[in-house]
């Protein structure tokens, strides 16, 4: 009995010979970058998330405050001293300060400008000291000797001390109070941004792909913002998170020196300084922009450290 041969399968023309390969939503052979590295492994921490969602709200307070003081829908700057220190009631949920101001509403607009100052400050302070370190990294010799003694001399100065300096000495000039608040917590805050991009250029600069961009007869200014810059900057983008939330407090600090923001305008440590001679009598009006001043410079802490454990490859 002869073998019954089974017909031959046909296959249509361009069909791939062997396994199928499986399917892939990825291109294959690119390698994943180190931001999308990071924030792949951002999204699965705890701590990022919570210190995101806080920050988001804080923003929107500071950008929308109506929308937090409708359930309390007091002016914050109209005051009734015959009211002062008057304890939470159902029109005013915090009570009222010395001056008979609504404090919650005092405290939801004090957001706006608390994170204006720590918002400009981290930026000026992240340019200036960038493009420094940028500079005295990537060039060396004189260039760098000088930027690093002057630095140091800023160094020198305690940065709450230097800051109370200017702040006063030029206090009551054409500068607004928020203004001079940030020009003086930039010319201290520079420097130690300044250090953290000048160590990672000198890193960066004896890389081959410098070395074969400047083989290749690339300018000095397209080494530095097409070839250093960009991988030079995640431990600045971490420093400037975490002093973010540091000239917050800062801030916070002068305002209850005397000598940061200044009414009208509110922020939560010039309610701290009105608010601290009657405290053992009315501690509310104290507490409660202690709170969120407390809540917002954690919370940018927070974010910092998780984007420098993102970031950094030996603490994954």
């Amino acid at each position: 009995m002869s073998d019954i041969q089974q017909p031959a399968q046909t296959l249509p023309p361009n069909a791939p010979s062997g396994p199928p390969l499986p399917r892939s939503t990825k291109k294959e052979g690119k390698p994943a970058s180190l931001w999308s590295d990071a924030w792949h492994d951002l999204r699965r921490r705890p701590i990022f998330i919570v210190s995101a969602i806080l920050i988001a709200v804080l923003v929107v307070m500071a950008l929308w405050p109506s929308l937090f003081t409708a359930i309390d829908p007091n002016d914050p700057r109209t005051c009734e001293l015959a009211t002062a220190r008057q304890g939470p009631s159902g029109g005013h949920i915090f009570g009222r300060d010395n001056l008979g101001c609504d404090v919650y509403a005092r405290s939801i607009y004090g957001a706006a400008n608390s994170l204006l100052i720590g918002i400009s400050t981290t930026l000026a302070t992240s340019l200036i000291g960038g493009m420094f370190g940028l500079a005295a990294g990537y060039f060396g010799g004189v260039t760098d000797t000088l930027a690093s003694r002057l630095t140091e001399i800023f160094f020198a100065i305690p940065s709450i001390l230097g800051a109370l300096l200017i702040a006063a000495t030029f206090r009551g000039g054409p500068l607004s109070s928020i203004t001079l608040v940030i020009i003086a917590l930039t010319v201290l805050g520079w420097p130690m941004t300044y250090r953290i991009m000048r160590a990672a250029v000198i890193t960066a600069k004896s890389q081959d792909f410098v070395v074969a961009a400047k083989a290749l007869g690339a300018g000095h200014m397209r080494i530095m913002m097409r070839h250093l810059l960009p991988n030079a900057l995640a431990p600045v983008i971490v420093i400037a998170t975490i002093n973010l939330g540091g000239f917050i407090a800062a801030e916070a600090a002068l305002s209850f020196l005397g000598v940061g923001v200044t009414s009208p305008d509110i922020s939560w440590g010039l309610m701290i300084s009105d608010a601290r001679n009657r405290f053992l009598d009315a501690p509310l009006p104290l507490i409660f922009p202690a709170v969120f001043l407390s809540i917002t410079v954690l919370a940018f802490i927070m974010l910092g450290d998780a984007v420098r454990d993102a970031l950094d490859p030996k603490l994954r």
